[in-house]
């Protein structure tokens, strides 16, 4: 597979979302464009951690079950959930059934509190690249990394906190979809449009 894909529409993409609809919006839409609310970045996140082990496109597919099963991912909800919640969710087929997720969703709800009331905790992450979105310029697919000095000390510091799921390749692509880092291919329509928006953020 190439590098970009030339779309019917004539513009050229990443290779990952490939050709399909859902994959494809969520590339033109989404990922990339920096995020600087709390508790979307908190929703990400907690996402990323259950995709771990599996492809973000089964994630995405699931994303709408999620956010009905986690009360729309709204932490102050989250952390009332108790072992009858854990239950439930361990019963709901429209999300991954990992109760070492689930529980640590309830655990990361508690953590994510405390960090908003003491720092805000967009401002806690976006720290780790010093509040502006990294413009690394990848031309080729192979120049992609998976993790990144600025990953592995967004990872440490989310551990050392009692955070879960949160390796230093979970972080990164965290950072990816979050628009911490524009790795949009240069080639990519959107390549230009997210690094406008990371200069206004």
């Amino acid at each position: 597979m190439s590098d970009l894909i030339l779309h019917a529409d004539g513009r050229a993409r990443c290779w990952w979302p490939g050709t399909d609809p859902l994959y494809v919006t969520y590339h033109d839409t989404d990922w990339g464009v920096p995020e600087r609310d709390s508790r979307a970045l908190f929703e990400k996140l907690i996402l990323d951690g259950f995709q771990a082990g599996l492809s973000w496109i089964t994630i995405l597919r699931k994303r709408e079950t999620f956010r009905q099963a986690f009360a729309g991912f709204e932490p102050e909800k989250i952390v009332r959930f108790d072992e009858g919640d854990v239950a439930r969710l361990m019963a709901d087929a429209g999300i991954v059934r990992n109760r070492a997720k689930i529980e640590g969703t309830i655990r990361s709800a508690r953590l994510y509190l405390d960090i908003e009331e003491k720092q805000g905790f967009s401002r806690f992450l976006w720290d780790f690249v010093g509040q502006r979105p990294l413009q690394p310029n990848i031309e080729h697919r192979r120049e992609v990394l998976t993790e990144t000095a600025e990953s592995r000390a967004m990872s440490k510091a989310l551990k050392s906190l009692g955070f879960s799921f949160v390796g230093p390749t979970i972080t990164y692509a965290f950072m990816q979809a979050v628009g911490m880092t524009n790795d949009h291919l240069t080639g990519c329509f959107r390549h230009a449009e997210v690094a406008a928006l990371g200069k206004a953020a």
